[in-house]
């Protein structure tokens, strides 16, 4: 079982920058890819950004390329999301996700959600 805690969610400008972490408790966590997906009302769970096991291969959104970078510390059990230049479109709950396979299935294979931290940017 791994349970994951988000926090570093809030309000920001438009430009402005936030960083999110997540973090990671339980057996073998650091053996799973680790992930970021947002969701708004009425919307499916997107994938905005995951990393692998030892964090030598990142996959990202189009929608956040060039202004989200995914990095994962094993030593301290955390993944975080610097998010840069954020846009009011951004505005989302973010889901830290851990599983075997996110970089080939996306959302299909997270195993394990965090319980989501809100991210408001105002224009």
């Amino acid at each position: 079982q791994v349970q994951l805690v988000e926090s570093g969610g809030g309000l920001v400008q438009a430009g402005g920058s936030l960083r999110l972490s997540c973090e990671a408790s339980g057996r073998a966590w650091s053996s799973y890819e680790m992930g970021w997906f947002r969701q708004t009302p009425g919307n499916e769970r997107e994938f905005v950004a995951i990393i692998s096991d030892m964090g030598f291969a990142t996959r990202y959104a189009n929608s956040v390329k060039g202004r989200f970078t995914i990095s994962r510390d094993n030593a301290k059990n955390t993944v975080y999301l610097q998010m840069n230049s954020l846009k009011p479109e951004d505005t989302a709950v973010y889901y830290c996700a851990a599983g075997p396979s996110l970089l080939a299935d996306g959302t299909g294979g997270v195993r394990y959600w965090g319980k989501g931290t809100l991210v408001t940017v105002s224009s």
